[in-house]
């Protein structure tokens, strides 16, 4: 049972008849082996807080300027803020809000919690398991409205999820191509080549990768870059300049769409 300092969203009970076929339907189909890059992305990052969020907001832009339906999913969050009639997250809000197209709320986002902290000890102060299963099956009802979904993680790649579970089998779960964002700091080189291999170790397609300038003090930025070029195969996709606030449709903008499609 949840605790009074945590509180999830859930959706079970209350998805439609509709969206209870569609589900029905699909889980009887054998799992491909890798889905229609098309249908979605899977946005992962080399740590927390090195700008997931906005570029799985920029790929929202960018897919919709491309006459694409496109929508965000966050299948697990914590540090959520409550309100009237639940929790908050902000990642969350940002996702939805760029967004063009319109989802239940509890499939964009299956587990929110309230404390900031790594989300399966937040899952287990709240009584609650995460379980992959729920996150596919609302993957798959967002897909099914829409061409592509990007799904953003949380935290790192192999973020603990359960006991058992983490965020890379999350990942292998869903069988998107991953997008790696790369915060550049000092140290991202090694998180970014263990990252990158850890992908390839699931069996996921890494579809190319971000450099998103976090330290604008960050000696040698332009140099690290060109080492990752040289040691990553997949495409470098874009270079975000620091900025302390982003814009999304600039971002969207420098993007090179062309690669993942």
């Amino acid at each position: 049972m949840a605790s009074h300092e945590s509180r999830v969203t859930s959706h079970e009970s209350r998805v439609t008849n509709e969206e209870s076929r569609v589900a029905s339907h699909e889980s009887q189909d054998p799992r491909p082996e890798t889905r229609d890059p098309r249908q979605g992305f899977f946005v992962t990052g080399t740590d927390t807080g090195v700008g997931k969020t906005v570029v799985a907001c920029a790929l929202l832009k960018a897919f919709a300027a491309r006459g694409l339906r496109a929508i965000g999913m966050k299948p697990v969050a914590s540090g959520a803020e409550p309100a009237a009639h639940g929790l908050i997250h902000d990642d969350v809000e940002r996702l939805i809000a760029a967004s063009n197209l319109a989802a239940p709320r509890e499939h964009v986002n299956p587990y929110c919690f309230l404390p900031p902290i790594a989300p399966h000890i937040a899952a287990r102060q709240a009584g609650v398991t995460i379980d992959l299963e729920r996150i596919e099956r609302s993957f798959r009802a967002l897909a099914a409205r829409a061409d592509v979904v990007i799904v953003e993680g949380a935290g790192g790649f192999r973020v603990p999820l359960g006991p058992a579970t983490d965020t890379a089998q999350l990942a292998a779960r869903l069988a998107l191509p991953v997008v790696l964002v790369v915060g550049m700091r000092l140290g991202c080189l090694n998180h970014a080549l263990l990252t990158a291999e850890a992908i390839a170790a699931r069996g996921l397609k890494l579809a190319g990768w971000i450099a998103n300038y976090i330290d604008p003090q960050m000696m040698a930025a332009g140099d690290n870059v060109r080492a990752l070029e040289e040691r990553i195969t997949a495409p470098l996709l874009a270079r975000i300049a620091f900025a302390s606030t982003p814009d999304l449709v600039a971002i969207a903008a420098t993007l090179n769409i062309g690669k993942l499609l």
